[in-house]
């Protein structure tokens, strides 16, 4: 069943690099769109709103649709809003297409989870889940960066075509090698996933992923600008540090779920404390190449703990009903990327320094280590039973 994995996975890789490639070419498009830096990073936030939104709303809306033609559905979509982006006319509209192209992102990564778990033994579940999300990550480490590297010989319009024929790609993959998983896979009532998520010991985890994670997006979303004003990096050394980023995502993902299976709420403490150390560090040593670079790497897997520790507590606090709360797992982490880059750029049209959005992220990872305290008292209140990672994708 690797081919269908991988199908799903090639999808994986089409939406991360539409979500953080524009990161690595902000400037090229507020030159291009004739607006500011930090009118420019509402590309980065009209998309995560996009996904908060979407996230839950077609997961909800599709919980009754065959998750095969759902899935070709999702990508075909986010191929057209991607389309939509390559050619914008103005920048409004850039705006638009970007929000568009996020609303497929949630429900998709949910489907490809409950469809990838249903094509293996019990055993291997989590694996098979990890294989379709190494497509977001593969998507940091090359993606991400080649278009950092290329945006000097072409328009950034031609990234977007790039990303739109992936989505392509995807579907007809998904098409050709995805089996028909109706009868396998058991549904679940729109009602009882909603009914899940009202827990308190759901909702701390998306408000405290939402707000501390955001810290990361701060930071990231200019720091191409900084590396390059302020470090005085040419476009091959930032296109290397990107990828650097992306190394770091994938070494804190690994360690974060080793953490999440034995201390999920200690490590949580640690990681919003080290994202907070670090992104302070990064403040006043971007000048310098090596600790810039240094900062990055820890920046990223620092902050790439928090994703598998904070999907284990959803997944604790929802076991009956985990679809919706799976997806709001990525709606929360969207919300993060969109107020972070908005209040990164906040600090940027208030005429502070181009390293000012750092210092906002310190503020928000301190802000997510005081919200672990009253998500660490939920749990401990429950006292349930740890459920095993391949509940996961027991429903749909």
């Amino acid at each position: 069943m690797r081919m269908p994995l991988f199908a799903m996975s090639i999808g994986a890789f089409g939406i991360g690099t539409a979500e953080f490639a524009i990161m690595g070419i902000l400037p090229q498009v507020a030159a291009s769109q004739d607006v500011s830096l930090a009118q420019a990073g509402l590309a980065v936030s009209a998309y995560a709103v996009g996904v908060v939104l979407g996230a839950p709303l077609l997961t909800v809306a599709t919980t009754r649709v065959p998750r095969k033609p759902l899935l070709i559905a999702l990508m075909l979509a986010f191929a057209g809003a991607n389309v939509a982006t390559a050619l914008a006319p103005d920048f409004a509209f850039l705006l638009g297409s970007r929000f568009v192209a996020g609303l497929p992102h949630g429900a998709f990564f949910g489907a490809a989870a409950v469809v990838g778990a249903s094509l293996v033994s019990y055993d291997r579940r989590a694996r098979a889940i990890s294989g379709i999300m190494s497509g977001l990550t593969v998507a940091t480490i090359v993606g991400v960066p080649v278009s950092a590297l290329v945006i000097g010989q072409i328009s950034w319009r031609w990234i977007f075509a790039a990303v739109a024929a992936l989505g392509v790609v995807a579907a007809a993959a998904i098409w050709a090698t995805v089996p028909d998983t109706r009868g396998v896979i058991v549904a679940t009532k729109a009602s009882d996933e909603i009914r899940a998520i009202r827990s308190k010991r759901v909702l701390l985890p998306l408000v405290t992923g939402a707000v501390g994670f955001g810290g990361m997006f701060a930071a990231y979303t200019y720091l191409t600008p900084i590396l390059e004003d302020v470090t005085g990096m040419n476009a091959l050394a930032i296109a290397i540090t990107l990828a650097v980023f992306g190394v770091g995502l994938t070494l804190g993902n690994v360690l974060g779920g080793r953490i999440a299976d034995a201390a999920p709420i200690q490590g949580l403490f640690g990681a919003f404390a080290s994202i907070a150390t670090v992104l302070l560090a990064m403040y006043f040593s971007m000048s310098n190449p090596v600790l810039a670079i240094a900062g990055v790497l820890l920046m990223a897997t620092s902050s790439s703990l928090v994703g598998p520790i904070m999907q284990r507590l959803l997944l604790d606090g929802a076991h009956s009903a985990p679809s919706l709360a799976s997806s709001l797992h990525h709606a929360a982490f969207n919300l993060a990327n969109a107020n972070g880059a908005w209040l990164g750029g906040l600090a940027l049209s208030l005429g502070l320094s181009l390293t000012a959005p750092i210092l906002v992220g310190v503020g928000l990872a301190v802000a997510g280590l005081v919200l672990s305290f009253p998500l660490a008292r939920a749990h401990a209140e429950a006292q349930v039973p740890d459920i095993a990672p391949a509940e996961l994708v027991t429903a749909s």
